[in-house]
């Protein structure tokens, strides 16, 4: 473990993760594997310059991965968009050694709706994962939540995912006003199909090929299937051979949301200069509609997908979620399915497979 001021560094053999804690964001996750290192999250290019004094600090030091409660609009609790969580400062509670690697604690020095809110990472040697878990403790009310992972892939790739209830598009596109910015796709849009998501100007884009276009800001949303345990989402980068996984449990990230940026927002401090960049990110919310629409009856909620957690002064809520990055061989195009077999993690593409280590109980707690 390395400390400074602003960031703590946990590290297991093969793997490290470095978190800044002046705004909870996973500054870099680093896997050293085949020889390779590889370090696929983004980091926003303007995370070094002197920004406006009215950017939000998620937006400043934009990085990684990170939490948020509420995810998207904050329009109850007075905090910023996406919440306390991904604008105020962490604490570095510890950092020790277990079996066979490291655990890292970190707590919000504010709290979201009156509940405590914690942050352990967890890194094993020879795994090629970031383990992590947020546990909300006593609290009132209810509150949307989100991991906010961005991969980098400037040179394009493939994505793939376990089996999703439906595709939507929110009600207003990313970019509306073409002197700020460009949104492609069709808003409001429901369909079932990635490779046919339609588009505003009457066509349809294969968004399962990253990127679909030129200079365009948009995203989906993609509740799970019914009846999973668990469920992944796969970035497979082709120039650069490796990929990004996200596994989860449905019950604790009911939906994926796609946030799609590649230079379609001109104004500061876009300047049409984030490109590339695929927001992989596992939430608990309705589409991009704000607090108080997530924990109102909604058109999600009214189908059964839980759209916000429940917080009461004696409860506790855990969500985790495991993040893998691991080189594949060169001739792989995507990713066709992730099956956890006793305590590895086999990969499959179209007629090929590898396996990984991995912890089968984080993910899947009672």
């Amino acid at each position: 473990m390395t400390a400074s001021g602003e960031f703590v560094t946990a590290t297991a053999d093969g793997i490290s993760v470095t978190l800044d804690l002046a705004v909870g964001h996973i500054r870099s996750l680093v896997v050293v594997r085949g020889g390779r290192e590889i370090a696929p999250l983004h980091r926003a290019p303007w995370i070094e310059e002197v920004q406006a004094p009215d950017t939000p600090p998620h937006l400043a030091r934009l990085s990684g991965d990170f939490l948020c409660a509420p995810f998207g609009l904050s329009d109850i609790d007075g905090s910023p968009n996406h919440g306390w969580p991904a604008n105020s400062s962490w604490k570095h509670l510890e950092t020790r050694t277990i079996e066979g690697g490291s655990l890292a604690r970190f707590e919000l020095e504010k709290q979201v709706m009156g509940a405590r809110v914690t942050k352990e990472f967890t890194v094993r040697d020879g795994h090629p994962f970031l383990y992590q878990r947020h546990l909300f403790s006593g609290g009132e009310g209810a509150v949307s939540v989100g991991l906010h992972m961005m991969v980098s892939l400037p040179q394009g790739g493939h994505l793939s995912f376990s089996p999703k209830r439906f595709i939507e598009t929110p009600a207003d596109p990313q970019e509306a006003d073409p002197a700020r910015g460009r949104s492609l796709l069709a808003y409001p849009a429901h369909f079932q199909d990635l490779k046919k998501a339609p588009r505003a100007d009457g066509g349809t884009a294969n968004l399962v090929c990253y990127p679909f276009d030129r200079n365009y800001e948009d995203c989906v949303m993609m509740p799970e299937a019914p009846g999973r345990a668990f469920a992944w989402g796969a970035a497979l980068r082709h120039r650069e051979h490796d990929l990004v996984l996200s596994l989860k449990r449905p019950e604790d990230f009911p939906s994926t949301l796609l946030w799609m940026s590649n230079g379609g927002r001109y104004y500061s401090p876009w300047n049409s200069r984030h490109r590339g960049v695929l927001g992989l990110e596992e939430v608990r919310s309705y589409l991009l509609s704000g607090h108080k629409a997530s924990i109102a009856p909604n058109p999600f909620s009214d189908q059964g997908i839980p759209t916000s957690i429940g917080l009461t002064a004696d409860g506790e809520v855990d969500l985790r979620q495991a993040i893998g990055i691991m080189p594949v061989p060169a001739s792989w195009d995507r990713v066709t399915d992730v099956e956890v077999r006793g305590k590895t993690l086999a990969v499959l593409s179209d007629n090929d497979e590898f396996s990984v280590p991995y912890d089968p109980d984080f993910i899947l707690h009672a």
